[in-house]
């Protein structure tokens, strides 16, 4: 029985590579195929093609020869894990474990975990400066004036050599240049604060000063508003240090500004605690500045304030409590106008004063 086209075909495809091979197709050759095939003539030309002649390889090469070397990068070669050695692992001894380890050359565990450690500022304020007394009062052609320009000039010598230190680390620092950038900050820092911008805050000022900062600032609106400067700010100290290595260097810059500002912060129920929006005061501040010298990327940022033991104290908060004994009244639908908005009555008689 003849065997049909599609077993003839498949016949072919399968037995024509193995014959390309290691076959010369000679008219000999081709007869005894045919023969042990038994094959009709009409079919022979799926099997044995007319127009091959001699022997024929297969060609495993890419048709495209660029890009070769990228091609045979594709090929990772994966080192699969041995379960079977991973299961019988488990029941050896510590011992038995480093010693395989050691043959393998890999490096055993430690029995300790160490963590990286970034120190971005100090915890304090190192050397201090110490204001003048009657600083901000005084003119220079007083007694008291002079007493502090030979003061000044007595405690400059360590501030020179800070100032070389620096400029080992940033050729262009420049005194002048650092004491208006310092104010810079120090406004941006307050407005940051007035908007509640944690970020920008975080920004501006070091770890150790930001919860200084923020202390006691939840559910209170401030008003703040810088008028102008009285005298232009300057850098009264300079002072550097080295925290647990010589390489780690940080330094610190106190800055005397001199300004008129307001102030006024209420507390959530709108009622004036300290300060107040209309009235101007003259405020003298020292405000302390930090870099990280050893980090390429660090900035000045606000690090503290000085606060004098001669400076008078600070206006009281005004704070609202509760009457020992009060009894709040029912509400009533009546509203009652103030002075500035108008609430219900009900609720201005659970205000205690």
């Amino acid at each position: 029985m003849a065997p049909t086209f599609k077993t003839i075909s498949s016949f072919g495809i399968n037995t024509t590579k193995y014959f390309w091979k290691v076959v010369s197709f000679s008219d000999a050759k081709n007869a005894l195929y045919r023969s042990s095939l038994a094959v009709s003539p009409i079919y022979e030309n799926c099997l044995v093609p007319s127009f091959l002649s001699g022997i024929m390889s297969v060609r495993h090469k890419h048709w495209n020869p660029k890009f070769r070397k990228e091609r045979s990068k594709k090929m990772i070669k994966v080192k699969l894990p041995d379960y079977e050695e991973m299961y019988q692992n488990k029941e050896l001894t510590p011992d038995e474990i480093r010693a395989k380890m050691k043959e393998k050359g890999v490096a055993p565990p430690r029995p300790w975990m160490e963590k990286p450690i970034y120190i971005s500022c100090t915890g304090s304020i190192f050397e201090p400066y110490v204001p003048p007394e009657g600083d901000g009062k005084v003119t220079i052609i007083s007694t008291s004036g002079v007493k502090q320009r030979i003061e000044f000039l007595e405690k400059k010598g360590k501030s020179y050599l800070a100032i070389r230190k620096i400029r080992s680390f940033e050729d262009d620092f420049d005194i002048p240049e650092l004491a208006e950038r310092a104010q810079t900050i120090y406004i941006e820092a307050i407005e940051a604060l007035v908007a509640k911008n944690k970020h920008k805050v975080h920004e501006l000022v070091t770890e150790k000063c930001y919860p200084e900062l923020m202390y006691q600032t939840y559910r209170k609106t401030i008003h703040w508003n810088f008028i102008k400067s009285l005298e232009p700010p300057r850098i009264v100290q300079v002072r550097c240090t080295e925290v647990i290595s010589k390489d780690n260097v940080f330094a610190q810059a106190t800055v005397r500004m001199h300004s008129q500002q307001t102030l006024a912060i209420y507390d959530r129920f709108g009622r004036l605690m300290y300060g107040n929006e209309a009235v101007v005061k003259d405020v003298l501040e020292y405000v302390v500045l930090e870099k990280h010298l050893a980090n390429q990327y660090g900035l000045w940022r606000i690090h503290g304030k000085i606060i004098p033991e001669w400076m008078p104290p600070k206006d009281p908060i005004l704070k609202t409590f509760v009457k020992q004994g009060f009894r709040m009244k029912p509400k009533a639908d009546t509203i009652v106008p103030t002075d500035d908005v108008i609430v219900p009555k009900s609720d201005i008689s659970t205000v205690a004063v």
